[in-house]
């Protein structure tokens, strides 16, 4: 009976054949199909083609197209503006709602609960309702706000290139601060009260405060979230597709509704797979920089 137990005991604490199923479901999930991917890559396989050869096709005619270099371009664009103005954001109303929980003031919570459904509500939606946001006949809500102050009478949010990718850009704006929000209002809550009190005694107004006391603080939440930040909008999809399906012509085509493209509409899988390569090896190149840091900060706490 001894001996059985003491087998037994071994049995449970051996964590192995407990991660064996979800190791099974993560190579299934996700590495299956990287392999697939990038297999297809190095092949001019077509979506409905059999017959294909293996090649470095896909990358030559990728990298030597002149849409190549636009839909990078644009998504450039389109992650520097996002990215930077989510940061910004995050950080105001991460600050204002802190000092409103402090404070105690009317309304600070409905604040947090109106930013927080943004981040809540799916990437399509957002972009079905900014759609209608942006409508450029009367039934448009912008428009009509417009016109009404005798501003303009219409503007072509969609229908012009370079207003599809500054509407878009606002649009995944709006979607994304609040996450930015969450991560720095909890930054926020690991402030010792006696540093801001020292830096009030030392007579610091608010701009030497936030720049001098609460940013460097914040530095290492600051950074993680903007390697998570940039990640996630280079990775957008559903909302782009949903609002504007990369047009005008491609002017709002990102990367990832680059790859759908060149598969569902071209029928091209292996330059498709090619140009998720190029965004695997984005994700990666992020992934290793937050992993790095993560590994810093945790050297230094």
């Amino acid at each position: 009976m001894q001996k059985k137990g003491i087998k037994n005991r071994g049995i449970g604490e051996n964590p192995i054949p407990w991660f064996l199923p979800l190791l099974a479901v993560l190579l299934l999930v996700f590495v299956y199909p990287i392999i697939e991917i990038v297999r297809f890559s190095f092949t001019d396989a077509g979506l409905l083609d059999t017959n294909y050869s293996v090649t470095l096709e896909s990358y030559t005619s990728l990298f030597t197209s002149p849409g190549f270099t636009q839909m990078l371009i644009i998504t450039g664009v389109f992650v520097f503006f996002s990215v930077t103005f989510q940061m910004i954001l995050g950080l105001a109303i991460a600050l204002l709602v802190d000092q409103g929980m402090k404070r105690k003031l009317h309304g600070t919570i409905v604040i947090r609960t109106a930013v927080l459904t943004a981040w809540a509500i799916p990437g399509v939606i957002i972009g079905i309702i900014w759609m209608m946001m942006y409508n450029e006949a009367d039934s448009g809500v912008l428009n009509y706000i417009l016109s009404s102050l005798g501003i303009a009478d219409s503007v072509a949010f969609l229908s012009d290139p370079v207003n599809a990718l500054v509407s878009v850009t606002v649009a995944n704006i709006w979607r994304g601060t609040a996450f930015s929000m969450i991560m720095i209002y909890a930054g926020l809550q690991t402030i010792s009260r006696d540093v801001i009190e020292a830096s009030l005694v030392d007579g610091a107004n608010a701009f030497k405060r936030l720049f001098k006391v609460i940013i460097p603080i914040l530095s290492p939440v600051l950074f993680v979230n903007l390697i998570i930040v940039t990640v996630e909008t280079f990775n957008t999809f559903d909302m782009v597709m949903a609002l504007t399906g990369g047009g005008p012509g491609r002017s709002t085509e990102v990367i990832a509704l680059s790859i759908y493209n060149s598969i569902f509409n071209q029928f091209e899988l292996g330059q498709g797979a090619a140009t998720a390569v190029v965004l695997l090896l984005i994700n990666a190149l992020m992934t290793v920089i937050y992993f790095k840091v993560l590994q810093k900060n945790q050297e230094v706490g």
